[in-house]
């Protein structure tokens, strides 16, 4: 299906891109029982040699070859058997001719000796080099998706689980760290040797192997070792990051009615990694960008987050295993789940609302500006493609919307019905909706008919009228997604029992009466017949479903929700809805909630709310609330007053920027606001601008570099400064720290908007040098550099990353950053750029054809 194909989306873009195909595990030639990996690695060299024996039950009599995935390896040698047999190999896939008699249930046992030379993928030589001599020297590997592939012969698939062990020969003053148990560290000559065995069976992408000079902290669990590995020093950000894992692997323990199943725990940070966090069985791989320092734990729950999510896996992938990519959101979306119910847990319930709801908004951006898909699709073109919002962030809001059905009991009863029984197994969605049933006999096909197998959630329109005569509350409830005229799938209207809520405020203290009632139509009219009238409404009480909500209540009934409402996400629906009105009442209801609420969240909403109104007075009360004792406030109000240019939201702004702020990002915040605020009538303050920015730059370095990143991205919003041009160039060089250098190399897309022809050049060949870079995020910060772009020129450099980069993940986003630079320049304006290129084309041919004849005429 065409990428830019629309109408089976209800007018969102398709998720299958051009090369897109249905994807099947391979037939099963048997079982895999047994995966022993025996390797030397060369760390200056970015190699290795070693052996991978691998031993097979067969399923079936007489099978005449086997094929493993192995691409990129050098193979020596196959046995079977202890025989050498014959192999074809053609760079992907390795072909044995089975020549030995099979009989079902009998073991065949392969070894195939080999090597593999700087790999691309798979296993990564983390290595200091002239531009960053300070980087340590580190060996990891990544699995997920398809990768082990890269790094040791395999069926490389999720549905193949089995025992594995890995002995490992490094330097003796290096560590390594890998799946299970350690059951052997010896020494050899000037090396070291560790020999890892993993009981439990898994499959071949959470099979791994850490190398680096670790430090290692050591924490427990009922007995079990729970340990933090980091590179020596930050012994101290390892404890303030991950030291509440052990009350974690107890909490979840408890949840899932199954305790830790797994020898030992470890978590490895380490360097350049490609994603914040990888699940390995009993072996977690951080970035170790989350590493926190005291300030950055002020506002930072992410890295909490990441180790909550990451550690849920060990149940939820690990010990409960998906059969097939397609059902991935199994385990993505409860560990993304979990970090809700972490934050549930360790702080309170209204704390894992607006978590939830920040969930929900991440999957709804998606959805809403990059593609509509099925949860459930087995069409892609590489299996890494499905690792989006709909994976994680709507697979955690189907989990809560399972809870909401079931109720907290029901829900944990299903949760410990579906680890028991699949415990060491594979997985389909199918089983999921199996063990509802088993444990409550409830039958959710219709939820995951809704929101699984088909894309899209309801967008409600909610009015309200009383009518006093008859004591009749009048709801008017219409579901704006469906189309008239439109019928097809995934454009139907959706089948639901919302609770309603009317709440009654005495004494400021609500009452909330509730009835469900049964939404199903485009438009539903409802009449509720009431004692009295009721102070305020409450849409989806508790806010439970995934759905999007306008509210068209009169400002009274408003306001009273904002004040009363039990449900911080139901006070910020109101926010959304005053703001609306857009006068003066409405100002003073959100200023009072900025001064009165008690939430950090419906205060932040409210600030956001207040900035889009427009009136001086907003804007003053706004400026006001500036100093908000949360940092998640202070941030939200420096962000809207950013796009409030004027002199006096400059001030604030700039003083803040001058006199800093206990957050690193409200810090951030500020930066790239004051650079943003210097157009139109602010176009004055613009060298005044530069100057700061360019001050925080030279004195402000931090932890990982959040500070000065904002100055760039200050910078970045002067897209007619050629002085803020040439100030990120600097930072886009080779030796800038890491996370400085890769929002700076994103900032060229952002400032080249207004740039001049011959600074757009400079911009888009820059670029082009650094798509060439080899390291991954580089490839992103690129990529995301060119897309933000306008000119044809970027087309090319993104179309060169997609056809030539080795991860699927970039490739997708080169693709659709074609898409994005072909809509902001439009077609006629590609047909007039080519044409304006053509042109110079000519006439440098001209040049050229002229200087060769006056060349030839000398020389006569």
């Amino acid at each position: 299906m065409p990428y830019s194909h629309l109408d089976e989306n209800n007018g969102h873009k398709s998720f299958q891109l051009p090369g897109s195909r249905p994807h099947y595990n391979p037939d099963r030639p048997g079982q895999v029982e047994h995966i022993s990996l025996d390797l030397v690695l060369d760390i200056p060299n970015r190699s290795f040699t070693g052996t991978c024996a691998i031993r097979l039950n067969p399923v079936r009599n007489a099978i005449e070859s086997l094929t493993l995935d192995a691409v990129d390896l050098k193979i020596d040698r196959v046995e079977i058997d202890g025989t050498d047999c014959a192999f074809n190999y053609d760079g992907e896939l390795l072909h044995i001719p089975v020549k030995v008699d099979v009989i079902a249930g009998k073991i065949l046992d392969l070894i195939i000796y080999y090597g593999v030379e700087n790999p691309q993928r798979g296993m990564y030589f983390i290595q200091p080099d002239e531009h960053y001599p300070d980087k340590p020297t580190q060996v990891w590997t990544q699995g997920e998706d398809e990768d082990s592939r890269f790094w040791f012969p395999c069926f490389d698939y999720p549905g193949q689980l089995a025992t594995s062990a890995i002995r490992v020969q490094v330097p003796k003053d290096f560590m390594a760290i890998s799946n299970g148990e350690l059951v052997e560290q010896t020494m050899f000559g000037e090396d070291r040797v560790y020999q890892w065995m993993q009981k439990e069976i898994h499959p071949t992408y959470l099979m791994t192997l850490a190398v680096g000079r670790f430090s290692e902290i050591a924490d427990s669990w009922n007995g079990k070792p729970v340990t933090y590995y980091v590179e020596k020093g930050l012994e101290e950000s390892a404890k303030l990051s991950m030291g509440k894992t052990p009350q974690m692997i107890e909490f979840f323990s408890e949840k899932f009615g199954y305790p830790y199943p797994f020898p030992k725990y470890a978590q490895v940070c380490v360097a350049d990694f490609i994603f914040g966090g990888m699940e390995n069985t009993s072996t977690t791989l951080l970035m170790d960008r989350c590493l926190l320092d005291k300030r950055a734990s002020l506002d930072n729950f992410n890295t909490e987050s990441l180790v909550a999510h990451e550690l849920a896996h060990q149940w939820f992938g690990d010990l409960v295993v998906i059969k097939h990519w397609s059902h991935a959101w199994i385990k993505e979306g409860m560990a993304s789940y979990c970090e809700v119910l972490w934050t549930e847990y360790e702080y309170d319930k209204d704390e894992a609302a607006y978590y939830l709801l920040g969930e929900a908004r991440n999957y709804l951006s998606e959805d809403s500006s990059r593609y509509r898909r099925p949860i459930v699709t087995n069409i892609y073109r590489e299996a890494i493609e499905l690792y989006d919002r709909h994976l994680y962030e709507k697979g955690a809001c189907v989990y809560h919307m399972i809870r909401a059905e079931l109720g907290d009991e029901l829900f944990d009863r299903f949760v410990h019905t579906f680890v028991r029984d699949n415990a060491h197994k594979t997985v389909e969605t199918i089983d999921v909706l199996r063990a509802i049933d088993k444990a409550t006999g409830r039958n959710l096909a219709f939820l995951f008919d809704q929101y699984v197998y088909r894309g899209g959630h309801p967008d409600y329109k909610v009015a309200y009228s009383w009518d006093g005569d008859s004591k009749l509350a009048k709801l008017t409830v219409t579901q704006t997604q469906a189309k008239e005229g439109v019928h097809t799938l995934t454009n139907d209207l959706f089948d639901l029992k919302i609770p309603i809520g009317f709440g009654y405020v005495k004494d400021g203290v609500a009452d909330v009466k509730v009835t469900k009632i049964r939404v199903y139509e485009k438009e539903q009219v409802l009449y509720f017949p009431l004692e009295t009238k009721p102070d305020f409404i409450s849409f989806d009480v508790g806010n439970n479903y995934l759905k999007t909500v306008t509210l068209e209540y009169p400002l009274p009934e408003l306001k009273a929700q904002l004040k009363s409402d039990l449900d911080p996400i139901s006070r910020i629906y109101a926010t959304e809805a005053i703001a609306k009105k857009g006068n003066l009442e409405a100002v003073n209801a959100l200023t009072e909630c900025l001064a009165t609420e008690k939430f950090w969240a419906v205060r932040l909403e409210a600030a956001q709310q207040l900035a889009t109104i427009k009136l001086d007075l907003a804007v003053t009360n706004l400026v006001a609330a500036i100093g908000d004792e949360d940092a998640f406030v202070r941030r939200a109000i420096v962000d809207e007053l950013g796009n409030i240019k004027t002199p006096e939201t400059y001030a604030a702004i700039k003083q803040l920027v001058e006199a800093g702020d206990a957050s690193y990002y409200v810090e951030a915040a500020a930066c790239r606001a004051l650079g943003g605020m210097t157009t139109a009538s602010l176009k004055d303050k613009q060298e005044e601008a530069i100057n700061l920015l360019t001050e925080v730059l030279n004195t402000r370095s931090g932890w990982n570099e959040v500070v000065r990143a904002g100055a760039i991205g200050g910078l970045s919003k002067m897209t007619d400064s050629e002085t803020a041009l040439k100030t990120i160039l600097e930072y886009v060089k080779p030796g800038v720290p890491q996370p400085l250098r890769l929002p700076s190399i994103r900032a060229l897309g952002a400032i080249s908007q207004g740039q001049s022809e011959l600074n757009l050049n400079t911009i888009v060949e820059k670029l082009s040098e650094l798509s060439r870079e080899s390291f991954f995020l580089t490839q992103v910060a690129v990529v995301g550099g060119l897309s933000q772009m306008e000119t044809v020129k970027a087309i090319g450099v993104l179309q060169s990353l997609a056809a030539h980069s080795p991860d699927g993940r970039v490739k997708r986003m080169a693709d659709e950053g074609v898409q994005k630079v072909q809509k902001k320049i439009g077609t006629d304006g590609a047909v007039k750029q080519l044409r304006e290129e053509l042109e110079e084309v000519k006439k440098t041919n001209q040049e050229l054809k002229g200087r060769l004849e006056n060349l030839e005429a000398k020389s006569k």
